[in-house]
């Protein structure tokens, strides 16, 4: 038996200072209240040092492994990862087109045993960030390629702004670029009930810098994010090493499928699940993608 098959999610955690398996203790409540209060204040909120680090090196390891599976086509996209040649007004932010370069490595593609898969499916794992995000509970991305990836950004290239498909982006930095590879957000540019395409225009132009926030991540950090309102990119990374981020997506409602375009853009194919998708699966709101 190998060293991942009797190692718990707790040997993953710093559970010292996250307690993610004691959820009625002082330290519990401390950790998730902060969470909840920078959620609130920013959209985003980081628990640096969350991986423990006996176990990062490991973990890292098979990200690493992996990372040469990813998706790798270079395309031009929008901000809402729809087709480039939507019919839009000519003023519509998304007109402006950006060069996506980042690969993805599908949930398919990673093995069932590696760490991050067990950390995504551990159900004390999943209940620590409901309670982060103020929810009685979250949902697994219903999504069989989205679910859990792996992006991986190599020198030269980045991830241009962005919104995601579900509420709730959970991620891990598994390898930090030598330089550049910042994460980069606006908190809360839109609403499930309001666009607000002035801003988002804004920022693409790059004509209102006071909307973006930028963070510097370190390797083993875990990042709370509500990226379904808050519109983000990676900025280009530079060096000789490339950027790994682990991303679990979660959802508050059950069923949350990407689209077949999204899917197609992010992945390189798509499955019958997204096949129905456009054709009714469930969606939060009725913005755009």
């Amino acid at each position: 038996m190998g060293a991942t098959d009797t190692r718990t999610i707790s040997d993953l955690v710093d559970t010292a200072s996250y307690p993610i398996s004691e959820p009625t203790s002082a330290q519990w409540w401390n950790v998730v209240s902060r969470a909840r209060h920078d959620l609130a204040a920013n959209g985003c909120s980081v628990l640096p040092g969350f991986i423990a680090p006996t176990a990062f090196g490991h973990l890292a390891e098979e990200c690493s492994s992996i990372a040469g599976l990813g998706y790798d086509h270079i395309e031009d996209v929008n901000a809402y990862n729809i087709p480039v040649d939507a019919a839009l007004p000519a003023d519509h932010p998304g007109r402006h087109i950006m060069r996506r370069g980042n690969a993805f490595v599908a949930r398919d593609q990673i093995p069932a045993g590696f760490d991050i898969h067990r950390l995504y499916r551990s159900a004390g794992f999943q209940h620590f960030v409901a309670a982060c995000f103020g929810l009685p509970a979250v949902h697994e991305l219903a999504d069989p390629l989205a679910g859990l990836c792996l992006n991986v950004i190599s020198p030269g290239l980045e991830h241009p702004w962005h919104f995601d498909t579900n509420e709730f982006a959970v991620s891990i930095l598994t390898q930090a670029a030598q330089t550049g590879g910042t994460f980069e957000y606006c908190p809360n540019i839109r609403t499930a009930q309001a666009e607000n395409f002035d801003d988002v225009r804004a920022v693409l132009r790059g004509t209102d810098d006071r909307l973006v926030h930028r963070l510097a991540l370190r390797p083993g950090d875990l990042q709370l994010f509500l990226g379904r309102y808050s519109m983000h990119r990676v900025s280009p990374v530079q060096g000789g090493t490339a950027r790994h981020c682990a991303i679990f997506a979660y959802t508050e409602r059950a069923g949350v499928i990407g689209s077949r375009e999204r899917t197609r853009q992010l992945f390189g194919r798509f499955l019958p699940e997204h096949e129905s998708a456009d054709a009714g699966a469930v969606r939060v709101d009725a913005l755009l993608d």
